[in-house]
């Protein structure tokens, strides 16, 4: 998960109202409206997980459930993207049951990297020293998005992305005792530039800062 910039809402969504009309009742003309709008705030990857969504297997989500509040139904704050991949992400959040939506990590108002850590080996740690409060949030929204931290599909998705960075990893890593400080940061700008597009970038800008070592 990284952290996004919500643009200005797609137009299409002033033509409907919390009441008046329902999600089934939103044009397959808008809901493209929609998705293009949320490409140029996530491209075109999962807002949760960061995979590649196929144009056959996406959904637009609620982050807040519909059925939990009906008021949100329509509230442009409240929809990504996400991708169909089973068992998470948007999908197994809304399997789940009972749970505080204020407790979840947003993607668009709270950064992920501020609560865990994604190592080079694919697994996902929480941070040390958070508050008992931000502890909380990153363990439930791992549980909710069900990000496999340790395992599963996922895990092995990131894995294989960050193989192909763990040399250009250690590069920088050895240019660090080489280089100044801003001779540095400036070499690990131009890579974080040229990785911000891929899928699992949030992973790969880890590793290649020396924070997702494993």
């Amino acid at each position: 998960m990284r952290k996004l910039e919500r643009q200005e809402a797609p137009g299409c969504l002033a033509h409907y109202q919390h009441g008046q009309q329902l999600w089934a009742d939103v044009t397959p003309e808008h809901k493209a409206e929609i998705w293009a709008h949320l490409t140029m705030m996530q491209d075109v990857r999962c807002a949760y997980c960061e995979s590649l969504i196929e144009p056959t297997a996406r959904h637009i989500e609620h982050f807040v459930q519909k059925g939990r509040d009906a008021r949100v139904t329509f509230r442009w704050s409240n929809l990504f993207g996400s991708c169909n991949v089973k068992g998470s992400c948007g999908g197994h959040k809304d399997s789940c049951g009972r749970y505080d939506p204020n407790v979840l990590i947003k993607p668009d108002t709270d950064d992920a990297s501020d609560y865990w850590v994604f190592v080079s080996d694919g697994t996902i740690r929480v941070r040390a020293n958070l508050t008992p409060l931000d502890q909380q949030r990153a363990e439930e929204s791992l549980r909710i998005f069900n990000l496999h931290a340790t395992g599963g599909k996922l895990r092995s998705m990131r894995r294989t992305s960050l193989m192909r960075y763990l040399e250009t990893a250690e590069e920088l890593a050895g240019l660090a005792a080489e280089c100044t400080t801003d001779e540095w940061q400036e070499l690990l700008a131009g890579e974080l530039e040229a990785i911000a597009s891929e899928p699992f970038s949030t992973a790969i800008r880890h590793l290649l800062e020396g924070t997702g070592r494993y």
